[in-house]
C-alpha cells in the first residue's frame, strides 16, 4: 500500500507475491527472514507491474528527493535498498552534479547556500540539481535478471 497508494493494486500485488513465493519456496535458503524474502518478491512484483504498464514514475529516486513518511519496516527496508542504488548512481555523476546533489540531499543546504559555496547563484544550483535528478532518473534501477 505504501508503494502503490491504491488498495486494489496492493491486494493484487499481494496475491501475486504469495503466488510467486509458493512457486519458488524451494529457492528460499533461510539466510534471511522469510518476511524479508517476501518483501523482495513483493518489490519485484511491483516493478514488473510498473514495467508492464509503462507507469514507472521513478518512485525510487523520490525516496531520497521527496520526503515521505513511510513507517512500516517493509517500506523502510525497501527504501534503504533504493537509497543505496541511488547513491551509487550519484557517485557516477560528473561534477558539479554530484556535489550539488550531495550538498542538497546529505547536507540539507538550501539552493542559495549551494550557490554561494559554488560561487554561483541560487538559480544555477536549482538547475544543476534538476538536471542531476533527471540524469539519475534516466537510469534503470533494477536488473531485469533479478525479476
Amino acid at each position: 500500500m505504501c508503494l502503490t497508494n491504491n488498495v486494489d493494486l496492493s491486494e493484487e500485488l499481494t496475491q501475486e507475491t504469495f503466488f510467486q513465493a509458493v512457486k519458488s519456496i524451494h529457492r528460499f535458503n533461510g539466510e534471511c527472514k522469510i518476511s524479508v524474502w517476501l518483501c523482495q518478491i513483493a518489490k519485484h512484483s511491483y516493478y514488473k507491474y510498473l514495467e508492464k504498464n509503462k507507469k514507472y514514475k521513478h518512485e525510487k529516486i523520490d525516496v531520497i528527493f521527496d520526503s515521505t513518511d513511510n513507517t512500516t519496516p517493509e517500506t523502510e527496508y525497501i527504501n534503504q535498498e533504493n537509497k543505496i542504488s541511488i547513491f551509487h548512481k550519484i557517485h557516477l555523476l560528473d561534477e558539479p552534479y554530484k556535489e550539488v546533489i550531495l550538498l542538497r540531499v546529505l547536507g540539507g543546504l538550501s539552493f542559495k547556500e549551494i550557490g554561494e559555496i559554488q560561487g554561483k547563484n541560487e538559480n544555477w544550483a536549482r538547475v544543476i540539481f534538476y538536471r542531476a535528478k533527471k540524469k539519475i532518473k534516466e537510469e534503470k534501477y533494477y536488473n531485469e535478471a533479478e525479476l
